[in-house]
């Protein structure tokens, strides 16, 4: 872990690219003075390195590779946009069981932070928690990084370290975490940055939820806007929440910048980085937040009414005018599936399979009831097709819709085969 004054030797010179605390002639100055005119930060979060993804199948370890990419991603824009400092709100690693490789790797990118002389600061998630078993315990990350306990260059605030002092840059970072997964209380919980007079700018980083009446009210760490209005920060990191968005509480401006690449179909707003500007100072202090694209992979989800697509040659063409190797695409077959229209779901997706970094297709159509006249009673097909029919009409009224829709197939069956069709069970 990463304690004490800054390097100044290291970090400071002229042309290093940050203001020095001292003038080039060895006189202090104040405070005023040695205060960057313009603090740049990077935040990320949730990158999530070495998640399974078992429900991709082979695409698994590929998308592995491009969340790995993802965060070097993110690296590459922090060095490229010359940012003062890189904040991690969480979850950077998906579990606390990694190989040692995974860490290395992530620790020669934070590393090249280090060599742009980037400060970097981050906190445990709800994945990588700080628990007797974190990854944080086992592998000194911002020693691998090349930072020592005399420098600043890379700090993992923990319980014991919540806040950190960056005299280079005129802030301090606070980032309040727990040693268990659920928060006994909120990590804002009586935290007043605005009477911590070490510095001009105070930045939070927090990983959990900001509660919203109706919507979200239980979290495993749950945070409050009003909390967030009281806190006194200037810009509140937020990590947990995998789309990118941004609000105002009070005087703090606070965001999500959302996983850089993104982990389920329903996150249209992951796949970003987020630049973070601040200046002006006392009452005349500016944020602004600006997302940047660092991802690769997109997620779409599809619901397509087969009865208007007509075969499954046309399904497969229709989907195929979406090709993208970058797209996990789900596509759920919906409405009512005319009788001689037979689906396969597994060979859509096996003549799709290179069209896509992943296609699912799932089929929620249903058979529609007899139209037309119905069949005398007193006849097989009157008696089959009344029966069915019935039952079915009592499990939908039922709320039994899978049961209700395997008697629709079995009837669409039996219609075929009284009909004097072959079919293919």
């Amino acid at each position: 872990m990463a304690t004490g004054r800054p390097n100044l030797s290291q970090s400071d010179e002229p042309g290093s690219g940050r203001t020095s605390p001292t003038s080039r002639a060895g006189t202090a100055t104040s405070r005023e003075d040695q205060r960057p005119s313009v603090l740049r930060l990077l935040h990320t979060a949730d990158v999530h390195l070495g998640a399974r993804h078992t429900d991709l199948g082979d695409g698994a370890a590929a998308l592995r590779e491009r969340r790995f990419a993802a965060f070097r991603a993110a690296i590459d824009l922090a060095i490229a946009e010359k940012v003062d400092l890189v904040l991690i709100a969480g979850d950077l690693f998906d579990s606390n069981v990694q190989p040692r490789r995974s860490v290395d790797r992530v620790a020669a990118e934070v590393r090249r932070l280090v060599e742009a002389k980037i400060r970097t600061v981050l906190i445990p998630g709800t994945h990588d928690v700080y628990d007797r078993a974190s990854i944080y315990r086992a592998h000194d990350l911002p020693a691998l990084a090349g930072s020592t306990p005399d420098d600043d260059w890379v700090t993992l605030l923990t319980p014991d370290r919540p806040d950190v002092h960056l005299p280079t840059l005129d802030a301090v970072v606070f980032g309040r975490v727990f040693e268990t997964k659920r928060a006994p209380h909120s990590p804002l919980e009586g935290l007043d940055a605005g009477a911590d007079e070490r510095a001009t700018w105070k930045i939070g980083l927090v990983h959990g939820a900001i509660a919203i009446s109706g919507v979200v009210e239980r979290d495993e760490v749950l945070i409050t806007t009003e909390e967030i209005a009281a806190s006194g920060l200037d810009y509140l990191a937020l990590g947990h929440w995998h789309s990118a968005q941004q609000g105002r509480a009070g005087s703090t401006t606070y965001a999500y910048s959302g996983a850089p690449e993104p982990v389920a179909i329903d996150q249209d707003k992951a796949g970003s980085a987020l630049l973070v500007t601040l200046d002006g100072t006392g009452a005349r202090k500016r944020v602004a937040v600006e997302e940047r694209p660092v991802g690769r992979t997109r997620f779409a989800a599809l619901d397509l009414d087969l009865a208007g697509l007509g075969s499954q040659p046309a399904l497969v063409e229709r989907l195929r005018s979406m090709a993208d190797p970058d797209l996990v695409l789900e596509v759920r077959l919906t409405g009512l599936r005319p009788d001689d229209v037979d689906v396969s779901t597994d060979e859509v997706e096996a003549e799709l399979r290179n069209a896509f970094f992943r296609i699912r297709v799932r089929d929620r159509s249903v058979p529609p009831l007899t139209e037309g006249a119905l069949p005398p009673v007193d006849t097989v097909a009157g008696a089959f097709i009344r029966d069915l029919e019935g039952q079915i009409a009592e499990l939908e009224a039922a709320d039994r819709g899978d049961e209700a829709g395997e008697l629709r197939d079995s009837l669409r069956i039996g219609r075929l085969l009284l009909a004097g069709h072959e079919v293919t069970l």
